[in-house]
């Protein structure tokens, strides 16, 4: 039976396809807005605070001011979500600058337009913890503000489309000799037993998923590091994975149609897996699990 899925549009609640905006919005015409992706297990939205705090940080980078407290974005999307009843589901928000004559410069008077949605979260692939996947590494071709989640996203969409057209699920960036992350996700390595993912700088994106993946680790008392990782690491790494809202841990297996170590999930993935799944439930059966204790 199909699902009719609800969105929220400036102040009210709508099915998706009557949903519309004018031609003039600048998030159409520029590429001038902001977007987050939050999932929500069993009803409840994975680390909101988390969230919206990044939301709040990207806005103030763009110099567009917050329509929304704290609180009433907890209340908009837990309704969303409620509304929304399929199971698991990754909920999209994005604000633009709104509606306005072209001009580059910022209009004096405009509201900015607040859209959300939500869509059933796609399940695993069954065989994830035996094959793994694909990546290749490509030159960091972005700007120089990737930590802000903006809705232009062209150079990444560019960098994924490689990667599809060679068989791959990601593209890992190397910028200047160094590892910033995927097209549209965290990188870590494994090298002798200890995970490491680059610092938190500009030229990447702070992943919530990824935070919590070290979170989890220091609190598994597994040796992790966020430092500087060479392409050469990359290359000859035990282990890499790829983390996201919605990919969540992914083991990389082959690199530029190389095998990774011996071309299976390794070892520290499926232990971080357990743990991370295991997060997961407890987020699902509504125990207070926004912060790692």
């Amino acid at each position: 039976m199909s699902h009719t899925s609800l969105c929220y549009l400036n102040g009210k609640f709508l099915p998706l396809e009557e949903a519309s905006i004018s031609v003039l919005d600048r998030g159409f015409i520029f590429g001038d807005g902001i977007y987050e992706v939050i999932p929500a297990y069993g009803g409840n939205l994975f680390r909101l605070d988390e969230h919206l705090q990044r939301l709040n940080n990207s806005l103030q980078a763009i110099h567009l001011k917050n329509p929304l407290s704290n609180a009433e974005w907890a209340t908009l999307l837990s309704t969303l979500v409620e509304k929304n009843n399929h199971g698991d589901q990754s909920v999209y928000l994005q604000l633009t600058r709104g509606v306005a004559k072209r001009e580059h410069s910022f209009p004096a008077e405009t509201s900015a337009t607040v859209f959300a949605m939500s869509s059933p979260m796609p399940a695993a692939k069954t065989t994830l913890a035996t094959e793994g996947v694909h990546a290749i590494s490509l030159d960091d071709i972005r700007w120089r503000y990737c930590h802000i989640k903006t809705i232009a996203l062209l150079p990444n969409i560019l960098l994924r489309q490689q990667a599809v057209e060679n068989e791959a699920v990601e593209a890992i960036l190397i910028r200047e000799g160094k590892v910033t992350e995927g097209a549209a996700s965290n990188v870590f390595v494994v090298k002798d037993g200890v995970i490491k993912t680059p610092p938190k700088s500009e030229c990447l994106l702070p992943g919530i998923t990824r935070d919590l993946i070290v979170e989890l680790a220091i609190k598994n008392q597994l040796a992790c590091k966020e430092i500087e990782i060479d392409e050469s690491e990359l290359l000859s790494a035990d282990e890499i994975w790829l983390s996201s809202s919605i990919k969540e841990i992914l083991p990389v297996t082959q690199l530029n149609e190389k095998s990774v170590a011996d071309g299976v999930p390794g070892p520290v993935w499926k232990n971080m897996q357990t743990i991370f799944q295991n997060y997961k439930q407890s987020l699902r059966d509504g125990i207070e699990a926004s912060r790692v204790k």
